[in-house]
């Protein structure tokens, strides 16, 4: 399996966590190169072959990077902003349930793996917990637009946070442990509901062997329909089990969003239930 570990050097997380990536495990310097820059790679994980790219563009409006760079998985290394310059670690899928305002195409989501997600998730956790930072899984949002599994790894959220070289290190080994991590007895689950940063999906991803890949956050709802819905299944490259609900986090759609879920014969479940 080919993965590729794409920074941009318009981004100063990105290159702090590619730069950590080649120091901490040895990767090596091939002849390719991509956009005139280096390209690493690194194959001491059993039939996984990762490299590392540094391209000139942004990273969500790198559209279809996936047809210039030859992987079967794409890791976007990235800063992540928010209002609040809350210090953060964050994974998230891609892709847009309304306008496409930040890269991506409008009402169109990526390809996701829930397995990898949860494993990058765990691996943060596991090695970010006494941080004092927040770790969290994101709502599904913005580009770039690709046709191949991928997933946005991110620091926040100020420039002290990005060009910190610890922070490069924690989410590098995160990333490597992630794709180390072989665990696929997972029950496979889209979540809806509840807010941006996802608080109640969070806890049932580390206390329970359910995974995600795509969220609809509460503020989207009212762009949930059936063709959106059924993109979000299909974009799971895992067979989904079940979409999880944060029941709270519904609001006034929740019998809404039920009937759109029985209308096509989904299986649904409580966070509150779960957890």
């Amino acid at each position: 399996m080919d993965i590729a570990i794409i920074s941009s050097s318009k981004d100063l997380a990105g290159i702090n966590i590619r730069n950590n990536l080649i120091e901490l495990f040895d990767f090596v310097k091939i002849k390719e190169k991509f956009d005139n820059n280096d390209i690493f790679e690194y194959s001491e994980i059993p039939n996984k072959i990762i490299k590392s790219y540094l391209i000139e563009d942004d990273l969500i409006f790198s559209e279809n990077i996936d047809k210039k760079i030859n992987a079967d998985i794409l890791i976007f290394a990235s800063k992540h902003r928010s209002k609040e310059n809350t210090k953060s670690f964050a994974v998230h899928a891609i892709g847009n349930w309304g306008k496409a305002e930040f890269g991506g195409q409008e009402g169109k989501f990526c390809p996701s793996s829930a397995v990898l997600l949860k494993n990058l998730f765990i691996e943060l956790n596991n090695i970010a917990e006494t941080s004092g930072y927040e770790l969290t899984m994101e709502a599904t949002h913005h580009g770039p637009y690709v046709e191949k599994p991928a997933v946005f790894c991110e620091i926040g959220s100020t420039e002290e946070e990005w060009n910190d070289k610890g922070n490069g290190e924690l989410m590098a080994k995160a990333i490597i442990q992630g794709l180390r991590n072989e665990n696929k007895n997972y029950e496979i689950a889209i979540g809806i509901g509840g807010p941006h940063y996802c608080s109640n999906f969070n806890k049932v991803a580390l206390r329970t062997d359910i995974a995600f890949s795509h969220f609809c956050p509460k503020y989207h709802l009212d762009k949930l329909d059936e063709n959106l819905l059924v993109q979000s299944v299909e974009k799971t490259i895992e067979k989904i089990d079940f979409v999880v609900l944060d029941w709270k986090g519904l609001g006034t759609e929740k019998q809404r969003i039920v009937e759109l879920l029985k209308g096509l014969n989904l299986e649904f479940k409580r966070t509150d239930q779960i957890i």
